[in-house]
């Protein structure tokens, strides 16, 4: 509708004479103003030398249109439109014929892109931070998916360097330990239980038989069962990832020292200090950052930008990272490695997630009851539910620091915003149990009151939040949409007798709060949420 409505006052536009103008159409919040409304007329006041509200009646003059009822000119110039209700209707066919497909659309039109999320180094398990990223990243994906955008969702390992030699170096420490032998823990060591644990498992799978293994045996063994473990948690969390690359064969797939030539040839380099300096405050750097050491050992910079060289070369349109904002610092770093090589740094978007904090009885949460260390995941799952930690993570805006409400996650109330909303899916799931029907009539002639309007006007605007979402990469549009979805709902039952005496009245309020139904759960499985059928 709001297309149309754009369309209608471009024509009139065209008639006075005005192109290339931008037409905003919104929805106002009193009903009394309309279904939609537009400010143009106030725009373009600098253009036409006019009072907004001699302009808006002007444009209102050369408007014709079947769909538009009713349309009133406010003060200071608003236009406000009061369309027929024909299309809330006929949306209801729509969404039961498209089915899993509704809201779906294709402006992303085959473009490629790359998300890369969570990332954690296979050195220990994955904490909150990692759970509000995957919960972004993941969904962001479902939704430019759905949206036609083809995107690859991919996990970097970092298997190679100085923390792997220390895991390594940790786990036949551990392994010594315990065939009574000594071998040293370094200093910068892993002392997880998690580590421990593998040095048990070598014995007693292998006893003493591995004390002459080199160290990588023990860094392959520990980085293998360590990254197991982090995506089982996350295939539990409901992440699947479509490619998994690894530090290790991008060492091997380009010669790092390459690389450092061709930044050195194109006159990004410099020797200070016994070291080798990557220019980067001459592109979007402040400061300059070092790529080879003194003791001639790369910096972890060096395979990193090897690996955005590689998803370049690998055709991106667009290549999203999302990291902790402790790696703000990285942001500038990586475009100007881009922009040294050649290429498009406007390719690379990075976003920061900031700081999670869990709460339970109005208190901060900084350790695990259970370890003493910091919550895992895994214990955030166990503890509240995956459907719950899915909605929550994504709920806020990702460059807001966050408050995790365990308690409130926990509560079969409508204070929690998934209960609420799921719970709006499992009371349709049980009416239609009780009546439903498959056939779509031709015409709903009983659904004509404004309670019936109001949840379809949420239907309806389904498709245009997520192109929003999309094209503006915030998923959390869609937890505040199906949250209002459901509020509509469960105010439209509480006031509206669904199953009547009436066969015909009967049947479309079914299919009406079928289609709510269906809504729900597409809205759903773009943020990962499975809907229970019944609660």
């Amino acid at each position: 509708m709001k297309e149309i409505l754009i369309e209608a006052i471009n024509d009139s536009l065209k008639k006075l004479d005005i192109d290339d103008i931008s037409v905003e159409i919104d929805v106002p919040k009193q009903k009394d103003f309309g279904d939609y409304s537009t400010n143009i007329a106030m725009k373009l006041t600098k253009i036409l030398h006019k009072n907004p509200l001699e302009i808006a009646s002007l444009i209102v003059e050369n408007i014709s249109n079947a769909n538009i009822e009713k349309i009133e000119i406010k003060a200071p110039g608003f236009i406000n439109f009061f369309v027929k209700k024909d299309y809330l209707i006929e949306n209801i066919k729509k969404v039961l014929t498209e089915k899993d497909q509704y809201g779906s659309s294709n402006i992303g039109n085959g473009k490629k892109i790359n998300i890369e999320f969570v990332s954690a180094n296979p050195t220990g398990i994955l904490h909150t931070g990692n759970a509000r990223g995957g919960a972004y990243g993941d969904s962001l994906a479902r939704i430019m998916r759905f949206s036609g955008f083809d995107v690859t969702e991919e996990y970097y390992i970092n298997d190679a360097g100085n923390q792997i030699n220390n895991l390594g170096e940790s786990l036949k420490s551990r392994y010594y330990e315990i065939c009574g032998k000594t071998y040293p823990l370094p200093e910068e060591g892993y002392h997880g239980k998690e580590i421990i644990a593998m040095a048990n498992d070598l014995y007693a799978k292998y006893l003493d038989s591995l004390l002459d293994k080199d160290i990588e045996f023990y860094k392959e063994y520990a980085t293998k069962e360590l990254l197991a473990k982090i995506i089982a948690v996350l295939k539990e969390y409901r992440i699947n990832y479509d490619v998994y690359t690894s530090e290790k064969e991008i060492r091997n797939k380009y010669n790092l020292q390459n690389i450092i030539d061709i930044l050195t040839k194109n006159g990004y380099t410099y020797e200070r200090d016994g070291a080798l300096w990557f220019k980067c405050s001459a592109l979007f750097d402040e400061v300059d950052h070092v790529l080879v050491k003194e003791d001639k050992t790369l910096t972890y910079l060096v395979p990193d930008i090897a690996y955005h060289l590689d998803k370049y070369n690998r055709g991106f349109d667009k290549m999203i990272d999302i990291f902790g904002t402790d790696h703000h610092g990285y942001v500038a770093r990586l475009k100007s490695s881009i922009k040294a090589l050649g290429n498009d740094p406007d390719k690379l978007e990075i976003k920061l997630l900031q700081l999670v904090r869990l709460i339970e009885n109005g208190e901060v949460v900084r350790m695990s009851k259970r370890t003493g260390k910091s919550v895992t995941l895994k214990e955030v799952i166990d503890e509240v539910g995956i459907n719950a930690a899915r909605y929550y993570f994504v709920k806020s805006s990702l460059d807001t620091q966050m408050d995790f409400d365990l308690n409130l996650a926990k509560s079969k109330s409508n204070e929690n915003p998934v209960y609420y909303v799921c719970y709006a899916y499992a009371r349709i799931s049980s009416i239609l149990k009780e009546k439903d029907y498959d056939e779509i009539p031709q015409n709903f002639d009983t659904l004509n009151d404004e309670d019936s309007y109001n949840v379809l006007e949420k239907v309806y605007a389904f498709p245009d939040v997520v192109k929003n979402a999309a094209l503006k990469e915030l998923p959390h549009l869609i937890t505040n949409y199906v949250y209002d979805l459901a509020n509509a709902f469960h105010n439209y039952y509480s006031r509206i007798r669904i199953i009547t005496d009436d066969e015909l009245v009967t049947k479309e309020r079914i299919l009406l709060i079928k289609s709510v139904r269906q809504t729900i759960k597409n809205a759903l499985d773009l943020i990962g949420v499975i809907p229970p059928e019944k609660m």
